[in-house]
């Protein structure tokens, strides 16, 4: 059973045929709600989720569950202490996006250094039309060359992102558990705080935890230069998202590119939504058409695997 398969492909459609195993039958909800898990789950031997939650009282009430697939790299949504107390195998998909939330990230942050959103719509609206020139400018501009970009963890995604970044030419500073010398050549290994105050752009690549939950906050963001941009396409509570929204009004700062909310869909009310300089994209840096078919591949897979009591990418 997959409990929300709508956001990878509808039910129905055929990309779910790449689980046709042998004697596997799958059914696919496009949404399901916690209380439904159960429900849904009872008398299946295996489960696929992406966001749904499986906690351990889920799992005492379905006998029958021996493997839960989660079809994303992060497994919070399923409680590991009580699968493995009850026998059941848990597998993720790692670095399937790589390559897109990279593109995302560069992305989000030549959308705001470029203007091309505020350019395109004043050529639409006949504003090029109407110019004695061949060119015109809304705003100044800048080139990211020379400028120091910050990247706050360093493992695929950060990696990644960073070399796009170097390919424009800009200077790379990374606060990471790696030391100096894994780190590329050229790349320098900064203190929190330091990264902060001389970063122009400063990258989010961490997982949540406890240590980097508001890493971003209000006197981090203080430390900011007021030209610099803040871009997150790791996880939305990294962020002090009051604090971002009070800095960007302010002009503490320029610009944020936020690919992920601290509450998704978000919340009414979320400052960031009506901050200024504030570009948002709805938690879609993971799903190009290529990561997509990736994350699939590599589900079937796991449940292969599984199958023929070889798992693989076990949490």
């Amino acid at each position: 059973m997959c409990l929300d398969g709508a956001t990878l492909y509808p039910a129905g459609s055929k990309e779910w045929n790449i689980f046709n195993f042998p004697g596997v039958k799958l059914k696919v909800f496009d949404r399901s709600t916690p209380g439904q898990v159960v429900e849904r789950l009872k008398g299946a031997s295996m489960a696929l989720t992406n966001k749904v939650p499986i906690d351990a009282v889920a799992m005492a009430a379905l006998p029958h569950l021996k493997y839960i697939g989660v079809l994303a790299t992060g497994y919070n949504i399923v409680d590991v202490k009580a699968a493995a107390d009850a026998g059941i195998v848990v597998t993720n998909i790692p670095a399937y996006s790589t390559a897109s939330v990279a593109q995302q990230a560069i992305s989000l942050l030549l959308a705001i250094t470029n203007k091309v959103e505020s350019y395109a719509k004043a050529v639409k609206v006949g504003a090029w039309e109407a110019c004695p020139d061949f060119s015109f400018r809304i705003e100044p501009w800048h080139e990211l060359a020379d400028k120091s970009f910050g990247v706050v963890g360093f493992g695929n995604t950060g990696r990644a992102t960073a070399a796009i970044a170097a390919a424009l030419g800009m200077k790379i500073l990374v606060f990471t558990s790696k030391s100096q010398e894994q780190l590329p050549q050229g790349y320098v290994k900064t203190e929190l705080d330091d990264l902060f105050r001389q970063a122009d752009v400063l990258s989010l690549h961490c997982p949540l935890t406890s240590d980097t939950h508001h890493l971003v906050d209000e006197r981090r963001l203080s430390l900011m230069k007021p030209s610099a941009i803040v871009i997150n396409t790791s996880r939305g509570p990294v962020v002090d998202e009051r604090a971002l929204a009070n800095a960007l009004k302010n002009g503490t700062i320029r610009a944020a590119g936020l690919d992920v909310l601290s509450t998704e869909p978000p919340a009414h009310g979320n400052p960031l939504i009506s901050a200024p300089r504030c570009f948002i994209t709805p938690h879609v840096a993971w799903s190009s058409v290529e990561a997509c078919s990736r994350l699939m591949k590599i589900a079937a897979d796991n449940i292969l695997a599984f199958l023929n009591g070889s798992p693989v990418n076990i949490v």
